[in-house]
């Protein structure tokens, strides 16, 4: 039994392995993400065949951002495919622009906050302004809701401040960064497990490397999948 709560990434390089490894994960997965490490290895047409042909639900995760105008032709041409989701940078002009490209679709936009392979030295890096990543994250959260989007992408470190905004009622909370207990933690750098990020009021997790990396795939998500479900990830106060 499938739970699409779980998006594994299908962070390998072509088509081949990519069909591989959902024959591997069989019924257990019914949501995949394909970024842009596999876009040039034929990304877009296994996003289609996995949709059309083997009824997966997929998440395009391009995090788009460039002048509206651009944004929204992008957007237009992706939405044609009635993928279910698409990420674009969480600039509130950018999503505006993007909710445009995609009406009349059932593609859903989610906002980028901020990545969470970054800390704060990574942004100082990049002159972001001063402040808690927490802070900053429920800022870019905010303003990117109010703005249009469906949802927003942060961490799960961040998840329950953003579940509490009162913009997130009704929008999806999806977090990358989640790793299951003693797996390795690779770029990621403000992490959490399968538990935690549900507990939190996460709708959906990504999780790749431990999975497609796992000696026994099917066998690393069903574990993931039990987790979702165990004690450990209900919230205190029950459902949203």
């Amino acid at each position: 039994m499938s739970d699409d709560r779980l998006i594994v990434a299908l962070d390998v390089p072509n088509v081949i392995e990519g069909l591989d490894l959902v024959s591997r994960l069989g019924d257990a997965v019914s949501f995949y993400k394909i970024g842009l490490g596999m876009l040039t290895g034929g990304g877009l047409a296994l996003a289609n065949e996995l949709k059309q042909e083997h009824g997966k639900r997929i998440f395009l995760d391009l995090k788009l951002f460039d002048i509206g105008a651009t944004i929204e032709a992008a957007v237009r041409g992706v939405a044609q495919f009635d993928l279910d989701f698409l990420t674009v940078h969480g600039d509130p002009y950018v999503v505006r622009a993007a909710k445009e490209g995609a009406a009349g679709s059932q593609t859903k936009i989610l906002a980028v906050t901020i990545l969470t392979s970054l800390d704060r030295a990574d942004l100082d890096g990049a002159l972001i302004k001063d402040g808690a990543i927490s802070d900053l994250v429920t800022e870019r959260a905010g303003r990117a809701l109010e703005a249009g989007a469906d949802g927003v992408i942060c961490s799960p470190n961040e998840a329950a401040l953003v579940r509490a905004l009162p913009q997130a009622e009704g929008r999806l909370i999806v977090t990358p960064g989640v790793r299951p207990a003693g797996a390795d933690v690779g770029d990621q750098k403000r992490i959490a497990t399968p538990a935690q990020a549900i507990r939190d009021g996460v709708d959906h997790i990504v999780v790749g490397r431990p999975i497609h990396r796992a000696p026994d795939p099917h066998a690393a998500a069903q574990a993931i999948l039990t987790e979702m479900i165990s004690p450990q990830a209900q919230r205190p106060n029950g459902p949203r």
